[in-house]
């Protein structure tokens, strides 16, 4: 699988279920809004954060599978996850339509990157 690293770090914040999208997030070109019931989840450029934010995690890289997914094709996470946690990597992964992302701590990408070669992975900068 071709997978291309993002080259912002990004970060990620968690807010009250019912509060407002911050105008903030709007500043990142990379952005994902999840509201649940339980939590509103925002990943955007680390940048675009301001440092006050509660909730605030960032350094976090993310590689990006190239190209359109098909909806029915199955295993694409599990093929760069169980690699990843075969070396104790944390990620967080974010799918969309079309293809999914892959966080990785930002201190670990050079692992991340090793071991997704390793296991037959194409990685581009």
């Amino acid at each position: 699988m071709h997978l291309k690293v993002l080259a912002s770090e990004l970060g990620v914040v968690r807010c009250d279920p019912g509060a407002e999208i911050p105008v903030w997030v709007w500043k990142s070109p990379f952005y994902s809004i999840t509201r649940t019931a339980d939590e509103l989840s925002i990943f955007c450029e680390a940048e675009a954060i301001p440092a006050a934010a509660a909730g605030a995690a960032r350094g976090w890289r993310a590689l990006c599978v190239a190209g359109q997914i098909p909806l029915e094709l199955s295993g694409v996470l599990a093929s760069l996850v169980m690699p990843m946690a075969s070396r104790q990597i944390s990620i967080f992964s974010i799918s969309t339509h079309d293809t999914d992302y892959m966080l990785v701590p930002s201190d670990r990408l050079d692992d991340a990157v090793e071991v997704l070669r390793s296991a037959g992975h194409d990685i581009e900068f």
